[in-house]
């Protein structure tokens, strides 16, 4: 069989506990390292305008309940 990668190897000295056999079974997938793209923030000045947006319609909802 051979390996998916040229330069991919196994080190035969380790064994798998579960079966004995050459190689550990298992690895990790670091997801971050390879399919994160930052996305710098949006201005503090959107974010600010959206918040008191949304404070202002909260504010007009509870009038509207008390009046």
């Amino acid at each position: 069989m051979k390996p998916h990668v040229p330069d991919a190897w196994i080190d035969e000295s380790k064994r798998d506990e579960l079966d004995g056999e050459i190689g550990i079974v298992g690895f990790e997938i670091p997801f971050n390292r390879h399919f994160y793209q930052f996305i710098p923030p949006r201005p503090l000045e959107e974010i600010d305008a959206d918040l008191k947006a949304c404070t202002d319609r909260i504010k007009r909802m509870i009038e509207e309940l008390s009046a």
